[in-house]
């Protein structure tokens, strides 16, 4: 049986280099192994060093001053994070992306990441089930959404895209 719980996380950052830009928000939902929702949780950062970020990737991301004016600071941020996933298997879209950014993070904050060493890739899950079929040629978040009719509330905002993430896993682990 089974008996980690999982973290479906998705985190929005200033830019796709984790060396030089910034997490910005981190959005979590905590499931049992068998997908009961225990909690959803989302964590807003004040970026340090805006100047370096991406235009593009701010607007992507709804970023705008005022909504992160009440904002944690990164290191409040990871230890939060890191209380609340202790011992579970993270699982994302594109999940090396946002690992990439949690690890770089965990790292520089000398905070320990908590989670069990295994992840799971919805990316990689519906490649595997699906590339050989017509209807199946983008694997993007917005594009496994459409295909399996799941109702993504706020594109590429940290909450709305973990729950996504969520409900396509739960969809794709019943074919």
């Amino acid at each position: 049986m089974r008996k980690h719980n999982l973290a479906f996380i998705d985190i929005e950052t200033t830019g796709l280099d984790f060396t030089r830009h910034e997490i910005i928000e981190i959005g979590c939902v905590i499931t049992t192994p068998k997908l009961r929702v225990i909690e959803k949780f989302e964590l807003k950062i004040k970026p340090k060093h805006i100047k370096n970020a991406d235009p593009v990737a701010l607007k992507i991301n709804h970023y705008n001053k005022k909504d992160w004016n009440q904002a944690s600071n990164l290191e409040e941020a990871i230890q939060i994070l890191a209380k609340k996933v202790k011992d579970c298997i993270m699982v994302g879209q594109n999940v090396s992306f946002d690992y990439g950014f949690l690890e770089y993070a965990f790292a520089k904050n000398k905070w320990k990441n908590t989670m069990h060493y295994h992840k799971l890739d919805t990316i990689s899950i519906a490649w595997a089930k699906f590339h050989k079929k017509p209807n199946f040629k983008h694997f993007s978040l917005r594009d496994m959404c459409k295909l399996f009719d799941i109702k993504n509330e706020r594109p590429h905002s940290a909450l709305s895209d973990a729950y996504a993430t969520y409900e396509l896993y739960k969809k794709l682990m019943k074919l």
